[in-house]
């Protein structure tokens, strides 16, 4: 006959109390369903409401799409092949306008003479 060692029932009650926290944490995907019986014994935080400004400033229908429904069609277009020629066109010509001030900046710079290292008197 195998023999138990004796464990004091406080070391028994923490012991359970462990089980029965990792057992119940190990069944929980999102902790919802203890959160809210938490909140629901009143040891949860308070629910508090959104101030006016900021219920004011949202936008309705911010919920996410369902899977499997399409997104809303877009009110802007996407530009055609000759916008697309015009675009490339003004920012390679604003490209060259900033390298030819960058030149001529560069040879403003060049003429410039660097000041000349002040003169310290000599220590006594």
């Amino acid at each position: 006959m195998p023999v138990f060692p004796v464990v004091s029932p406080r070391l028994a009650a923490a012991a359970a109390l462990v089980v029965t926290c990792l057992s119940a944490g190990g069944c929980v995907l999102d902790g919802a369903g203890i959160r809210d019986a938490a909140k629901s014994a009143g040891l949860g935080p308070k629910e508090v409401a959104a101030p006016d400004f900021v219920e004011k400033s949202r936008r309705g229908g911010g919920d996410f799409l369902p899977v499997g429904v399409s997104a809303p069609p877009r009110e802007t277009r996407a530009k055609s092949a000759a916008g697309v020629k015009a675009l490339e066109a003004e920012l390679d010509a604003s490209r060259q306008r900033n390298e030819a001030r960058g030149r001529d900046a560069a040879k403003v710079g060049g003429a410039v003479k660097p000041p000349a290292p002040p003169k310290v008197p000599p220590a006594e």
